[in-house]
């Protein structure tokens, strides 16, 4: 039975021993850090949420836009370093309306010189966002895909839970007229690049990880997951903040090396993953385990009350 989550400090590298997963407290803008962490092994997928250059409770500051853009040159090109010839490379971003839209249209430009392609320009929908009396409230989150060589997409996970209800759009197929329904693969319908069925992590959900203010829903995460690799591929997330790549690698059953320059976060990482082993939950819900990227709590908390599988 697990007691104790493993402690990080810079350096530190931590293996799991059950499915593979490395969590490293490392410098994604250093090539020897991620180049520690990945062994000389290749991923199929990476799955980056980077700082978006604006300051959130003092934890996340702004720096001046070509010093952001020289860090982000430098982790892109580590990131890539390390990516298959023919693999998918997903970047969350924001776009600041403040700050003329930065730092999306930059990295934009940065990337054009890079040897991807872009292949999709995504937006998710949040429930929430901030508002204003003099502009439309700001509800949207970016995603950018770009593709090295020709990766696989497995359509499939791009199926939502909406179902179709539009009839119509009749086209004539070996000389039968038919209609969308007919010609269907599936009564749902597709995400597409506007995501508006994923719901925003908020502390009422169980996967809710209180002080994790980047937190991504792990229903973003399977879907990019699973469209963009098969089981037992690696997946990398260089900023893994709340760790949500890294559970959802472990529910889709794919190896996950991620890493944080927060110990605190690193630790976060491993103990949400031993907590669902333990509990089942992807999360510790309203319970505050996080203030200013200081963790709260204790081990024994963060493992969650032993069940009967811990005695097998």
């Amino acid at each position: 039975m697990v007691k104790k989550i493993p402690d990080f400090e810079y350096g530190v590298i931590w293996e799991d021993q059950t499915s593979g997963h490395r969590i490293g407290c490392l410098d994604v803008s250093k090539k020897e850090d991620v180049e520690k962490l990945m062994k000389k092994e290749s991923a199929v997928l990476a799955v980056q949420d980077p700082p978006y250059n604006v300051d959130i409770n003092d934890e996340f500051g702004n720096l001046p836009l070509d010093q952001y853009m020289s860090w982000s040159e430098e982790w892109v090109d580590n990131t890539l370093n390390i990516l298959h010839d023919n693999s998918s490379f997903y970047v969350w971003l924001g776009a600041d309306v403040r700050s003329g839209l930065q730092p999306l249209p930059d990295f934009i430009f940065m990337m054009r010189n890079k040897p991807v392609k872009i292949r999709s320009f995504i937006t998710m929908r949040n429930q929430r966002g901030y508002g204003t009396q003099k502009n439309w409230m700001a509800i949207r989150q970016e995603l950018l895909y770009y593709i090295k060589g020709e990766p696989i997409f497995n359509v499939q996970a791009e199926y939502t839970d909406i179902p179709k209800k539009t009839k119509g759009y009749y086209k004539e197929i070996d000389g039968k007229i038919t209609e969308n329904f007919e010609r269907s693969k599936s009564l749902t319908i597709r995400a597409g690049n506007v995501w508006h069925d994923i719901q925003q992590v908020f502390y009422l959900m169980h996967e809710n990880i209180e002080g994790c203010f980047a937190q991504k829903p792990l229903k973003s995460a399977k879907r990019i997951i699973e469209a963009s690799s098969n089981k037992g591929d690696v997946v990398v997330d260089f900023f893994g903040h709340s760790g949500s790549t890294l559970l959802q690698a472990e529910l889709s059953k794919r190896k996950c090396y991620t890493m944080d320059i927060n110990p605190n976060y690193c630790k976060i990482m491993a103990a949400r993953l031993l907590h669902f082993r333990r509990t089942g939950e992807t999360g510790w819900g309203r319970t505050k385990i996080l203030k200013d990227g200081k963790i709260l709590v204790n081990d024994e908390q963060l493992l969650g009350a032993p069940t009967l599988l811990d005695s097998v």
